[in-house]
């Protein structure tokens, strides 16, 4: 028995279906976690060898098979250190959410997770089986117990270690971030820590996976509650905790305590490393963006340039009839702040060739939203036969604000391979461009305080359809992330025109959504895999 246990929090970005890349990354982490860390036991996130989450891949033998191969390299590879590693494991009884303890060549245990999370991102139990027992292993004497994400927000299997003889705990997560997810996380593993009477040490999966982001920030309490350990958010590395122990007691030495960025800096964060998760993971050489000259193009085009470097972006001015000169130097400028290459294409004769062959049969029909819509729609177009001969990536640049009421044009300014902006609601895409320019001006301050507009018509602004973006907002927040009814509302004192049509913007448009690219996730309740509405529905809160 040692008085001393080193453990490495081995916060990795894995890719979703590379078994085998994340096998490499595991074997290579936990070499790197002994031989340079001098640690004894190294513990990965949920589902490590999978990625997370892999859906539907849990239903192909052929990709459970591989499974079982790569446990069986990190059995015969890995020697010196013990290995607590996250995996799906299948037997008779169904197949599991799982942890193996793995140490010198032998399976020391494996632990299955107890509460399957079924809402919001997570579809656990469409996959796993519940498990029911704890899991108390000895690592160089000292009793660990094994706990896997959602556990440790539910009474039970953390007090069941404890009633085992664990020592210390230890929890393998696949977290995804949104705003206010750092604060939630610490109110629970308190909580665990209190009902067990044991030291925690939390480790989190971190990188991009199609709309979700995983932020890291992993942790390690002492007994007592005291925070001894943070790593970074959004940076992948191994991270230790060094216990000591006192008495009958595994007591954390205060280690590195990462400084926790505040919300709208974790909100940039996970844009910029959601999309270039997305681009990267998915091999794109890079991305192409329509340049407005507006604010969601230019602060689209700065989180693509932070995530993927100035070289694979692509700006395009796509001007039209409408186009002001001002919008031309803004977008023009903004590129060159950015240092990204700049096109500048006009739309006007692809435009009128639909508007003269369509004539016959609109025939004298006043020019209404039609006519917008098919400007959108040809700059859709041509952003899209730039991706097709070049081979980057379309990024739609709508917000949320706009994705809620349908504000956009399905095919014209929603087409694209991925919309970062799509959770980040209007008067936050402001703020975040603010906070961007604070450390480096890229965006041109006239772009900030020009009122938008979709330029689509003459003298054209968006409150001429919309409420305010700040009332807009704070309905839409209430509506949408808080689901609060319009009878409350109302109530609380938000004016009911603007409720009421607000809301019935935003049911209305559920087929637009149900067509829109993937966006990173960073509120609470993001439009596509977590917030579903019927397209076809009776419902009419706003009646």
């Amino acid at each position: 028995m040692s008085d001393r246990l080193c453990v490495a929090m081995a916060q990795l970005n894995t890719r979703v279906g590379d078994v085998g890349g994340n096998t490499e990354q595991v074997i290579a982490a936990a070499l790197r976690a002994k031989d340079r860390h001098g640690a004894d036991v190294v513990v990965f996130p949920e589902l490590t060898l999978t990625g997370y989450p892999p859906e539907d891949l849990l239903f192909r033998p052929d990709f459970i098979r591989s499974i079982g191969e790569s446990l069986a390299r990190i059995r015969d590879e890995i020697h010196g250190i013990t290995v607590v590693v996250g995996f799906p494991h299948t037997e008779k009884r169904g197949m599991f959410n799982s942890a193996a303890v793995i140490q010198d060549g032998m399976v020391l245990g494996v632990y299955h997770k107890h509460h399957l999370p079924n809402g919001g991102v997570f579809d656990d139990k469409r996959y796993f089986q519940p498990g029911s027992t704890p899991l108390v292993v000895d690592i160089k004497g000292h009793a660990c117990g094994i706990t896997i994400c959602e556990d440790l927000w539910h009474p039970g299997p953390a007090r069941w270690a404890a009633d085992e003889g664990a020592e210390v705990l230890f929890n393998l997560n696949a977290s995804p971030y949104h705003q206010g997810k750092y604060q939630d996380r610490e109110t629970v593993i308190r909580a665990r820590q209190e009902e067990a009477g044991l030291p925690v040490v939390y480790v989190n999966l971190e990188g991009g996976q199609d709309e979700v982001v995983y932020d890291g920030v992993s942790v390690a309490y002492g007994g007592d509650g005291t925070l001894a350990a943070r790593a970074p958010a959004f940076a992948e590395g191994l991270f230790d905790v060094v216990f000591q122990r006192q008495g009958k007691a595994l007591v954390p030495e205060q280690g590195e305590i990462a400084p926790l960025p505040d919300d709208d800096d974790l909100v940039y964060q996970a844009l910029v490393r959601g999309l270039a998760d997305y681009v990267n993971k998915n091999g794109f050489p890079g991305v192409v963006l329509g340049m407005s000259g507006g604010i969601d193009s230019a602060f689209s085009a700065a989180v693509a340039v932070d995530a993927l470097g100035a070289d694979r972006v692509h700006a395009v001015m796509l001007t039209s009839r409408y186009t002001s000169q001002e919008s031309l130097d803004d977008a023009a400028e903004c590129s060159g702040l950015l240092g990204i290459e700049h096109t500048t294409l006009n739309i006007d004769s692809a435009f009128q060739a639909c508007m003269d062959e369509l004539a016959p049969v609109f025939g004298d029909r006043a020019m209404d939203t039609t006519e917008e819509n098919m400007q959108s729609r040809a700059r859709g177009l041509m952003l899209m036969a730039l991706s097709n001969k070049f081979g980057s990536m379309v990024l739609a640049t709508g917000n949320k604000s706009e994705y809620a009421v349908g504000y956009a044009t399905l095919y014209g300014d929603m087409c694209g391979g991925f919309a970062p902006l799509k959770d980040v609601y209007k008067t936050l895409v402001y703020r975040l461009a603010e906070r961007r320019n604070a450390a480096g001006r890229v965006i041109p301050e006239r772009i900030i305080a020009k009122a938008p507009t979709a330029e689509l018509r003459p003298d054209q602004k968006d409150e001429d359809s919309l409420p305010p973006y700040p009332v807009l907002d704070a309905i839409l927040h209430r509506y949408v992330d808080e689901d609060a009814s319009v009878a409350a509302l109302i109530s609380d004192g938000f004016d009911e025109e603007a409720v009421r049509h607000a809301v019935a913007l935003l049911h209305r448009n559920e087929y637009k959504r149900r067509q829109a690219a993937p966006g990173v996730k960073v509120t609470r309740k993001a439009f596509g895999r977590e917030r579903r509405y019927p397209i076809t529905s009776g419902y009419r809160p706003w009646a």
